[in-house]
């Protein structure tokens, strides 16, 4: 007899069916695992017996195996154990075989029989609820499997819970959907006095979902700045959250296995590697930009991130998604995320201040910031200068405009660039409507956000005399596109287009 049980494997955020088959028969007494597994998976076999021994059962002393089907799929991680260890009860006829063999099951078991978390509960869920099946998870992530509509979750404690229940000696309840809270606001934008050419780039980067660089002398806010920025982004919509959820559910980050609401906000150290980045490593993991999907990725210091690092994220800021090819992997992951990064004008940071600046300047500032390629900052949409605050600007009162009114704004620009596009879509204009500005493409513009004339002339004066490519030229038109919706304007004008250009300008320097 071969006993079945249902589990998953992951390719990126693609879930691969696996066939967990357990075979006992006569023999000398072994316990051998094929079908490609890892290191991980391997050891289950210590994990599986010591679980079993704690619920009062042990192997027959006869041969078992454990075939991972399709055998060339590498099988990594430690969420094989729970399935494993049902496909041995069920060959050993402590449980029914045809109703394990209706629930796709995955979760780490601990040497005592508790059942611990493991990675891509949701997107397992998601993919037993295509198969018209039942889900077997750890307890701390029944919420998060409880998202997938239309299937039975069972999620216990043990394995002996998980026995006793099947058996009818107890009666598993079904987990509530959970869900991060909204409550709690993060840090106000009340807290930072004067500069306001920062505060207006940071809500028009928030309403467009811009890219921004500031630059500026040490301490001048600029990651105070950024670290606000998360609070004047509107919540993940539902299909966003399901999104975003799957990326982290696949990374193992997601918090008591509650879906996400609130927008990511990503903020690796300067010394992070490219794999940490962009992702891979030996399993292919989702590196920080993924993560950061349909959110925020900050970077601090910029210059003294890994150069190949940087440019590593070329790519991806166009395309919205990043492909990692290794030797015995290639999987794709999203990655559509808003870059804002910070950076101190030279190495030592004071080039604009004559009391302290060093006697090496400008070569100083033109030396530190050719470490950014041409390309990405190409790729920026608004280059601001955050300038040293004064002594006098410290002591001024706090800000009457916080986080709420500048939200408020940049949610109702929001809701018109989604009523736009979802128009052009239905006109047939665009196919898959993009979800604001920053993702629509140069034809789009053209069409739904032409400038009007003036508007037209400047853009295309300036366009010559600051030797604009096609990516900038486009950038600049929905920055402008953008601040209309800020205004309340269908039509992009010539203020628009000159505030625009005016985040556009050269970076001091180069």
């Amino acid at each position: 007899m071969v006993a079945r049980v249902s589990t998953v494997a992951f390719l990126g955020v693609e879930v691969v069916e696996v066939d967990v088959q357990v075979q006992i028969s006569p023999g000398l007494p072994a316990f051998s695992v094929v079908g490609l597994p890892d290191k991980a998976v391997a050891e289950s076999r210590e994990r599986v017996k010591s679980a079993l021994h704690a619920i009062g059962l042990g192997l027959p002393a006869k041969r078992i195996v454990v075939n991972l089907a399709p055998a060339d799929l590498l099988k990594e991680g430690s969420h094989f154990d729970l399935p494993i260890a049902l496909g041995l009860l069920a060959a050993m006829e402590v449980l029914p075989a045809g109703e394990i063999a209706e629930y796709v099951a995955l979760g780490e078991l601990a040497l005592d029989g508790r059942i611990a978390k493991a990675a891509g509960v949701l997107p397992a869920a998601i993919h037993a609820s295509a198969l018209d099946k039942g889900l077997i998870c750890p307890a701390s992530q029944g919420g998060e499997a409880a998202w997938a509509e239309g299937i039975e979750v069972l999620a216990p404690e043990t394995l002996l819970a998980l026995v006793n229940h099947f058996k009818g000696t107890q009666v598993l309840r079904p987990p509530d959907p959970a869900a991060q809270s909204l409550a709690g606001g993060g840090p106000d934008l009340m807290d930072i006095k004067g500069q306001e050419t920062a505060k207006r780039a940071l809500e028009i980067a928030a309403a467009g979902s811009h890219n921004l660089l500031m630059m500026g002398p040490p301490g001048s806010g600029k990651s105070m700045l950024a670290a606000r920025l998360a609070g004047l982004l509107p919540p993940l919509a539902p299909a966003e959250a399901l999104e975003v959820s799957m990326i982290h559910s696949v990374a193992g980050t997601l918090e008591e296995g509650k879906l996400l609401r609130r927008r990511p906000f990503r903020d690796p150290h300067h010394s992070a590697s490219l794999p940490a980045l962009v992702g891979g490593g030996l399993r292919a993991r989702p590196g920080e930009i993924s993560l950061a999907h349909l959110g925020v990725l900050f970077l601090d210091e910029l210059p003294e991130f890994n150069r190949n690092a940087l440019e590593s994220l070329r790519q991806p800021l166009e395309t919205g998604q990043v492909a990692i090819a290794r030797a015995n992997a290639h999987v794709s992951y999203p990655a559509r995320f808003q870059l804002v990064a910070a950076m101190n004008p030279c190495r030592c940071g004071h080039l604009d201040d004559p009391a302290q600046a060093c006697s090496r300047a400008p070569r100083c500032a033109r030396d530190y910031q050719s470490k950014i390629s041409g390309p990405l900052f190409d790729r920026i949409d608004l280059t601001v200068e955050v300038p040293a605050l004064s002594a006098a600007d410290l002591t001024l009162p706090p800000p009457a405009e916080g986080s709420e009114a500048v939200a408020a704004r940049v949610a109702a620009a929001r809701a018109r660039q989604t009523k736009r596009y979802a128009e052009a879509a239905e006109a047939g204009t665009v196919e898959k409507p993009p979800r604001h500005n920053a993702e629509a493409d140069g034809q789009l513009l053209e069409s739904v956000a032409a400038p009007d004339g003036p508007g037209r002339e400047l853009l295309t004066q300036a366009a010559e005399r600051l030797s604009l490519s096609a990516r900038g030229y486009h950038r600049v038109l929905r920055v402008a596109r953008t601040l209309a919706d800020l205004d309340g304007e269908t039509s992009v004008q010539r203020p628009h287009i000159a505030e625009a250009l005016s985040y556009r300008r050269m970076v001091p320097g180069r």
